[in-house]
């Protein structure tokens, strides 16, 4: 289906106009386009993140990630977000709640307060829950946690892969499992993380 860059799309968070005319590549007009785009650099950005050991509960860390996961496609990438969204922190609290949610998953580590598996997906809902920039927030908070896990000695979590018959099952069931821990339930995020 061809649907517009402009169109509605319920799987990322909308983009303001001054974002869109961020975009790199001058070829994307369609969803499609800039969905196969985003993937690529996704898949550079990940070999570049496993290649060797990284401090992955830094700010600058976490910026890189971004931009290496988005830098070819939008000029924003990497950088913290400055307009307010119906999800995530006011854009000036940003700084301070990552620092936060940094300084709690090390103390979380240090003390071993939670399993790995647990931390790490305590730090992607946060991470999420924070939305640091104007988009790809899930896809950068599942990376990072994925990061963070492999430093643990852990392997990565599956995201519901196991589902690959229905992509949109999948991301309900993840959205609900954000939602359920919005709510301080972490049970389903725990149980998706690793289906």
């Amino acid at each position: 289906m061809n649907v517009p860059l402009e169109g509605d799309d319920d799987a990322s968070t909308p983009l303001t106009p001054e974002e869109r005319r961020n975009l790199i590549p001058a070829y994307i007009t369609l969803r499609h386009e800039l969905n196969e785009a985003e993937q690529r650099n996704i898949l550079q950005a990940e070999q570049w993140a496993f290649r060797r050991k990284r401090n992955v509960l830094s700010e600058d860390f976490l910026a890189d990630l971004h931009r290496r996961m988005f830098g070819k496609v939008w000029r924003w990438a990497g950088a913290w977000r400055r307009t307010e969204r119906n999800i995530g922190v006011e854009a000036y609290k940003i700084a301070v709640e990552l620092r936060q949610l940094l300084e709690d998953c090390q103390y979380w580590i240090d003390h071993q307060s939670y399993p790995a598996d647990e931390a790490a997906a305590r730090f992607h809902h946060r991470l999420v829950w924070i939305h640091p920039f104007p988009n790809g927030n899930g896809r950068h908070a599942r990376l990072a946690a994925d990061l963070l896990l492999v430093t643990l000695g852990r392997p990565r979590f599956s995201w519901g892969r196991a589902n690959l018959v229905n992509a949109s099952d999948t991301r309900r069931t993840y959205v609900e499992a954000l939602r359920a821990a919005d709510r301080f339930d972490l049970r389903p995020l725990l149980a998706f993380v690793r289906s």
